[in-house]
């Protein structure tokens, strides 16, 4: 594959685990993948811890926003290859159509921004979703996707969630 793939992650609110999953893809991959994230219904800030997590990575800062998944189904986004929900409400929402129909999948977590007993449990908590992003990310880069077609790589993006158990 010459070209960068992208992948696209949705959440509802896109402030923590797309935003994550959006620096993990482009850092992880060296160029392989180029991620990206939106939300159903964007907070319209990226939550402090995730942006601590992604400051390590070494990815730009500058390039983190909250914003909604209609900038990428209009016309001039970026082609999308792939399109993983992370969280349960973005499944159940009306997704706009995907120019170039992009493989999908589910790959659920529990919003760690949502933790209420206080600032550690909270920090552990996006350490657990980075960690189980990072697990599947990493599987994601050994896919064989040139050699599959559209049916077997969702089928594949979605085994790739149920191999590993949450928080690893």
């Amino acid at each position: 594959m010459s070209h960068p793939q992208n992948i696209l992650f949705l959440c509802s609110g896109n402030s923590a685990r797309s935003i994550l999953a959006e620096a993990l893809a482009t850092t992880l991959s060296h160029g392989r993948f180029i991620g990206y994230s939106a939300g159903a219904k964007p907070v319209g800030t990226v939550h402090p811890m995730a942006i601590e997590l992604i400051k390590s990575m070494g990815y730009p800062l500058e390039a983190l926003r909250s914003k909604s998944w209609d900038e990428f189904s209009c016309e001039g986004a970026p082609r999308m290859d792939y399109i993983i929900t992370l969280c349960d409400s973005a499944v159940g929402e009306d997704c706009p159509y995907w120019p170039g129909h992009p493989s999908t999948a589910h790959w659920g977590f529990p919003d760690p921004a949502a933790v209420e007993t206080g600032d550690e449990a909270m920090l552990h908590a996006f350490k657990q979703v980075e960690m189980g992003l990072r697990n599947r990310i990493e599987l994601l880069m050994d896919l064989p996707a040139d050699k599959l077609d559209r049916l077997e790589i969702r089928d594949r993006l979605q085994s790739i969630h149920h191999r590993i158990k949450f928080g690893g």
